[in-house]
């Protein structure tokens, strides 16, 4: 049976904000880390093409498919083993922790570009792409475990969520003891910089540019130039006017790589009960 998604409760209330200083020092430092992959000593061609795997890995398998698409909107179910493995690599991302990505973004939908909406793109380019995320905003944050109570029971997100400092610093260490300082930097700074803006920017730029297939209540577009980052997340105003789709990219030229990949463990019985809209 497919799982009901919460909705949020909204509130008029306003908290006066205040800065995420260790937040703040955390982006700025990964950010000055990735720039030593500038440095001749830190750069090989393997690092690079870790750097590129993982980052397909992480943002189009790990946050686009299994947090997106899955977690958040259930726009199909899989076997378990592969769900762990959507969540895993979801979580080495390094966005944020599984349940605070998936209540803030059904938050999101929500209220879309409105008052409440955590990355709310009537603010401007810059507050939804970075700027949102460096002021605290109780009143989104006390809503998550409200929008995740589908996924409070499972243990694997449970582990993940609690455990997701040790997990980035584990696979640190692992790449280390394999590729060295070059594939930290590579692998860790550099991919999860990209990783970052890739996402950051569906929130700014898919709000703000290109052409919108849908008239929804909100400013979503749709961005050709994203299709290879975003993984066919960049079909945002499709999205949007059909959110539990398993399928982003709706027009014949529409490249959807996410979806490809659905569709292909869909015909081999990995992924079950996947969701489409009826246009």
């Amino acid at each position: 049976m497919t799982a009901t998604i919460p909705q949020p409760q909204i509130s008029n209330e306003k908290a006066k904000p205040a800065l995420k200083w260790g937040l703040i020092g955390w982006v700025s430092l990964l950010h000055l880390g990735a720039l030593l992959a500038f440095f001749p000593s830190f750069f090989n061609w393997s690092a690079v093409g870790l750097a590129v795997f993982l980052h397909g890995l992480t943002c189009g398998v790990g946050v686009e498919i299994g947090w997106h698409r899955m977690a958040s909107h259930r726009s199909f179910e899989c076997r378990k083993w592969v769900e762990r493995f959507f969540i895993l690599c979801g979580t080495l991302s390094g966005m944020a922790t599984p349940l605070a990505w998936v209540g803030l973004h059904r938050l999101h939908h929500a209220r879309s570009d409105k008052d409440g909406d955590p990355h709310n793109a009537a603010k401007g380019f810059v507050w939804s792409h970075v700027r949102w995320m460096i002021y605290k905003d109780r009143e989104s944050w006390s809503k998550i475990p409200e929008l995740t109570k589908d996924w409070q029971d499972d243990p694997f997100v449970q582990f993940c969520d609690r455990h997701y400092v040790a997990i980035q610093l584990t696979f640190a260490a692992i790449l280390f003891a394999i590729g060295g300082l070059p594939w930290v930097i590579w692998g860790m700074f550099v991919r999860t910089v990209l990783v970052w803006h890739t996402i950051w920017f569906v929130n700014s730029g898919a709000h703000k540019f290109g052409y919108r297939n849908f008239e929804t209540d909100d400013r979503s577009t749709n961005v050709w130039w994203l299709l290879l980052p975003t993984y066919g997340g960049c079909w945002h105003n499709n999205h949007h006017a059909f959110p539990q789709s398993a399928r982003c990219g709706l027009k014949w030229w529409e490249i959807d790589l996410s979806w490809g990949l659905i569709s292909t463990l869909h015909k081999v019985g990995l992924v079950t009960k996947v969701r489409l809209p009826n246009i």
